[in-house]
């Protein structure tokens, strides 16, 4: 990456942990409360050494096909990866030896075929988000909040699945406060879960915001922010 490229990275994050802060400070919560999970899909490896110099820590990937070359690349122990994006149960194998952390959780059988593949892999834990269709959009992934208690059962029967929190894209809007109602259900429905005691001893993350609508996620009380256009630019 050469030197402009690298000082216009270094820019948009900057404008963007800022912003975070800003966000988290107005609404009564502290900055370190909220986690920025870079979205690098369709970034090249060297763009996202760059960014880990820079000192970003989390990156998000939409497809485990793309992502598996990146990480193989960058290694898993330089940062933790997410996965954002749908995945289907034909790829859960591959998800479980690549990612830290799994966003899209949204069906029965996916949450067995997981359970399953960790204990072939041998991996003891696997910390996931279920994802909530609030919107009823047929354009997007996610569970119906009415099939929430049967994905919820089934997750708390898996040996290796840890249910750490929630996570939605909600519809897009060109004013951003019209996302809020979204993010507000969400939390009130983690507040509910966590009351329930589906997240043990931990508060329950809130995976929520994107690069247009961040800020209002954070008021609303977001605890993982997935930004990607704000600190790489557009994509090509």
């Amino acid at each position: 990456m050469d030197e402009k490229a690298l000082g216009a990275l270094r820019d948009r994050f900057e404008d963007v942990r800022v912003r975070v802060d800003t966000a988290a400070r107005r609404s009564q919560r502290s900055p370190d409360a909220v986690s920025l999970v870079a979205i690098s899909k369709t970034h090249p490896p060297e763009t996202i050494r760059a960014a880990m110099e820079l000192g970003i820590t989390d990156f998000g990937e939409n497809r485990v096909q793309e992502a598996e070359a990146k990480i193989i690349e960058l290694g898993r122990g330089g940062a933790r990866w997410h996965l954002v994006g749908h995945l289907q149960t034909n790829k859960s194998r591959r998800a479980v030896k690549l990612f830290d952390y799994i966003h899209s959780l949204d069906s029965v059988d996916l949450a067995q075929r997981l359970d399953d593949m960790c204990q072939t892999e041998g991996r003891a834990e696997l910390p996931v988000l279920i994802q909530i269709n609030l919107g009823g959009e047929e354009t997007k992934t996610g569970i119906d909040p009415h099939d929430l208690p049967e994905l919820l059962a089934t997750v708390n029967s898996c040996q290796r699945l840890r249910l750490i929190g929630l996570m939605t894209l909600p519809p897009y809007f060109e004013n951003p406060d019209c996302a809020r109602p979204y993010f507000k259900t969400l939390r009130e429905l983690r507040d509910d879960l966590r009351r329930q005691g589906h997240f043990g001893e931990h508060a329950g993350e809130l995976s929520m915001g994107m690069s247009h609508d961040f800020e209002i996620a954070i008021e609303e009380g977001a605890t993982m922010v997935r930004v990607g256009t704000a600190i790489f630019g557009e994509r090509s």
